[in-house]
């Protein structure tokens, strides 16, 4: 256990001496970045105040580099933890430099007064989030965004060894998102900061973080690594999607499938067929696909877009099965779209696909100028 630099060890969160959740136990090692992901309302904020001392422990303890964070003083944590939150501020007359300066308060003496050493420190971590161009604005007066990159280099400026964050990626655009993020793992991976964090966009979560935290209920539901976490239906029984799918290959959520027997046949292969799913399932059109290899990136789409899906296992040829299959399909659709397809020695039975689909009339050639 004294391997890893912070420790959550039974601990029990909530309010009031009111339990919310408990039996929370978790060790995370330096330089790590730590997601808590789950629905609106499930305690990941509650965890992140209690785990930062604004709200008291009920139970258990925090390590931190061994040591109980009830015993350390409020200076001391504040050299070794910087906190950002969603509550909003609103300070009185000052600039984006003065909020980002408090971060050094730390280090300063009792009248607070900044060295050049620590004007140099705000300046970089203005910098480093891409806000320096803010430093003289008031803070009052700028956007929700722009105050999170703000409160972000206060964080940086405080040069902690761990930081914990509440939704820092809220109000963002997705450029600033990605820029935030970038420069969070930049931190953890080069300078071994531990980043211990909440978020809502779980694509986001899946490519960031090292390890994920499911919070669900009155206990922790999941712990463990993207691709521990992010696979089967853990997500889908995490949020209690009924509506749609969440595609962990692609990190993206995806709406439910058209009811309904299939109206429309797609012959596709290495992405073409994509854009049709999509455009079908707007439209409300139930259709099917086929014959798609499992490793084709297609099929990782069509299988949670189409009514049904003809796949064969890579590299097989296509067997007689699924090619009657397909066939009986189409036979049954008004319509074949075939935005094109990569026909080799393994799927060129695909061919007498296409030319069924063009004797019946049904067929649509899709290219990239349009329909032919």
């Amino acid at each position: 256990m004294g391997d890893y630099y912070f420790q959550m060890q039974d601990m029990a969160v909530g309010y009031n001496r009111k339990t919310l959740i408990h039996d929370i136990c978790i060790s995370i090692e330096k330089g790590e970045i730590i997601t808590l992901i789950g629905p609106n309302g499930s305690g990941k904020s509650t965890i992140l105040k209690s785990i930062t001392r604004q709200l008291k422990l009920i139970g258990g303890k925090v390590l931190l580099d061994s040591a109980d964070i009830q015993d350390l003083s409020y200076k001391k944590l504040s050299t070794k933890m910087a906190v950002v939150l969603t509550e909003r501020m609103k300070p009185e007359l000052m600039t984006c430099h003065d909020i980002v300066a408090t971060g050094r308060y730390p280090y300063t003496g009792k009248l607070g007064i900044l060295t050049r050493e620590d004007e140099k420190k705000v300046e970089e971590a203005l910098a480093s989030v891409h806000a320096l161009e803010l430093g003289d604005r008031d803070f009052n007066q700028i956007s929700d965004g722009q105050r999170q990159r703000v409160l972000l280099a206060r964080a940086i400026c405080q040069e902690p060894e761990i930081i914990i964050l509440d939704e820092p990626t809220s109000f963002l655009d997705i450029r600033h998102k990605l820029e935030l993020l970038s420069v969070l793992r930049q931190m953890a991976k080069e300078k071994g900061i531990t980043v211990i964090m909440s978020l809502h966009e779980i694509d986001l979560a899946q490519k960031v973080s090292d390890r994920i935290v499911c919070v669900k209920g009155d206990i922790i539901s999941g712990f463990g690594t993207p691709e521990e976490i992010f696979c089967g239906d853990r997500i889908q029984e995490l949020y209690e999607v009924e509506n749609g799918f969440y595609d962990p290959n692609f990190g993206s959520i995806e709406l439910s499938r058209p009811e309904g027997e299939p109206q429309v046949f797609v012959i596709s292969s290495c992405g073409t067929g994509i854009p049709v799913y999509r455009k079908l399932q707007k439209e409300n059109i139930p259709f099917a696909a086929g014959i798609l290899y499992t490793n084709d990136i297609d099929y990782q789409v069509a299988r949670f877009l189409a009514a049904e899906v003809v796949a064969e296992s890579p590299f097989e040829e296509i067997s007689e099965k699924s090619l009657q299959r397909s066939l009986e399909l189409m036979g049954k659709c008004r319509k074949v779209i075939c935005p094109g397809v990569t026909v080799g020695d393994c799927n060129r039975r695909i061919r007498e696909l296409i030319d069924a689909a063009r004797d019946s009339g049904k067929l649509e050639m899709i290219t990239e100028t349009g329909k032919q």
